[in-house]
């Protein structure tokens, strides 16, 4: 009986022959069906749909855009979202642009100009003899540039409706052409309509204005303060995106 010890044959470098061809087929496979994409069209509202259904199917989606279309690569928002993120981020981007073409004006009347970010909708806000004089529906001419670059933004960022509604302080109207508040904050939200409707491309069908005098008020009327922050012209947007620069302004911050 031989004493000789068997010895296994040595074992060959690299992967096994299998897993080549196997690499080889999902590379292909991958190919393929990143064609079929790229041929594929892309239903938005299906897109949509889906996207919001992703609530059911992995419980409560957070406050971010979802992902973009492979097809056009529009940001979709999915139809469960709370909208209150995107206002936020329209108006950050408004507010930014106002302000970098506007430094000087706004540090005089930085205070009586608000935008605030709300429900489906961003308002912007402005307020005390800003805009008009004691009694009078002319915009004053240093805040005609301002207003022109609000109508230019909305025109060409946004779609939706636009809102101008008039406000006024309780203090009664005494002498001029508008007998009351109320006439009187018409007229200021209609001036600031056709001037909007005059200088800017801004789709005539999607403004609307409104007179509340001074039965909407968001201040105490017993205060100087207060009435001049009722004393208001309000431009009530819708925050649908329109173009890819509102469209980056609203992408979620990233972690530095």
């Amino acid at each position: 009986m031989s004493n000789d010890i068997l010895e296994c044959p040595p074992c060959e470098v690299g992967a096994p022959r299998w897993m080549t061809t196997f690499g080889d087929l999902m590379s292909l496979l991958l190919c393929f069906f990143v064609l079929l994409l790229s041929f594929s069209e892309m239903d938005r509202q299906k897109y949509k749909v889906v996207a919001g259904s992703m609530e059911k199917a992995f419980g409560m989606q957070r406050k971010e855009n979802v992902s973009e279309s492979p097809r056009t690569g529009l940001k979709m928002i999915a139809r469960d979202f709370d909208q209150d993120a995107v206002a936020t981020r329209v108006k950050e981007f408004i507010g930014r642009e106002l302000e970098e073409n506007f430094s000087e004006l706004y540090s005089k009347i930085g205070e009586e100009i608000e935008i605030e970010a709300g429900k489906d909708q961003v308002t912007i806000r402005l307020m005390g003899e800003s805009t008009f004089d004691s009694g009078k529906a002319e915009i004053k001419p240093e805040l005609e540039p301002l207003i022109l670059r609000i109508g230019q933004i909305l025109a060409k960022e946004t779609s939706g409706d636009i809102i101008i509604s008039g406000h006024t302080d309780n203090v009664p109207v005494r002498g001029g052409p508008f007998q009351t508040n109320l006439k009187l904050s018409i007229a200021r939200a209609a001036t600031v309509a056709q001037f909007l409707l005059d200088k800017t491309a801004i789709d005539p069908k999607r403004l609307s204005t409104m007179g509340f005098g001074e039965y909407r008020p968001i201040a105490d009327n017993l205060t100087e303060t207060g009435r001049r922050q009722n004393r208001r012209v309000e431009i009530i947007v819708g925050t649908i995106p329109k173009r890819d620069k509102m469209e980056n302004a609203m992408l979620p911050a990233k972690d530095a």
